[in-house]
């Protein structure tokens, strides 16, 4: 079981959670848990959200997104209160990950929530004080849906952010992303960056297509994707 012993508010819709969680085995940065809520009445509910931060002993913490006709985010974020638990099984995944080892230059694509296990990465670069250079391009409605974006202003040396703001730009025009955001704003092919690309299904798909269409092999694009037409994931 976990408890959640803090609880920040990221954005209007999102919430960070950090849960105790003993016996946790650490984990990766990409790697995500299945967090099960039960009723009185037996009936369950399990969704997947991806961690937001590398390994901390027993720490788990997860930034969980609100969606309105969810059955377990809108708890996680509206009901749940410090010092209550919830069943947590994890870490899940290997191959959506990266590892402080590997010092090649680094592309994340973020799609709205699909910054979160991005973040991690980031995160963990950072406290690893790997020398990989690393460019975040984060595709996101408006300013005041960026989460983390304190720290994403305040990035060290060797980590870039890019935001493109799809329907509120207050500082130009806002709009989808494009072939030219990724040219612009990620890395040449020619210097064979990891690429990690997350969120919902159409804008994952679209993106890998414009980092293949721009010379990236495809076997170093590594994708997570969540909605409804795959999953009944939220992130």
């Amino acid at each position: 079981m976990a408890t959640l012993i803090d609880r920040q508010a990221e954005t209007a819709s999102a919430v960070t959670l950090t849960f105790d969680v003993d016996g946790w085995p650490g984990h990766l940065p990409g790697q995500h848990v299945d967090v099960r809520l039960t009723a009185e009445d037996g009936y369950s509910a399990q969704r997947s959200y991806s961690m937001a931060t590398p390994a901390d002993g027993k720490t788990v913490v997860l930034t969980v997104q609100t969606v309105d006709d969810g059955e377990v985010s809108p708890y996680l974020t509206d009901v749940l209160e410090v010092g209550q638990q919830v069943e947590v099984k994890g870490p899940i995944g290997g191959w959506f990950v990266w590892e402080s080892a590997d010092a090649a230059p680094v592309l994340l694509v973020a799609g709205g929530s699909g910054v979160v296990p991005l973040m991690a990465m980031i995160r963990a670069r950072i406290d690893s004080r790997s020398a990989a250079k690393f460019r975040l391009i984060y595709s996101v409605r408006s300013p005041g849906e960026v989460m983390y974006a304190s720290e994403l202003a305040a990035l060290p040396d060797g980590v870039e952010a890019h935001v493109r703001y799809t329907r509120d730009d207050p500082g130009g025009q806002p709009g989808r992303l494009t072939t030219t955001d990724i040219a612009d704003h990620g890395w040449p092919s020619s210097i064979a960056p990891r690429c990690f690309v997350c969120g919902p299904t159409g804008f994952v798909e679209t993106v890998a297509d414009m980092l293949v269409e721009q010379g990236h092999m495809a076997f170093r694009i590594k994708t997570e994707r969540f909605g409804p037409i795959v999953s009944t994931e939220e992130r």
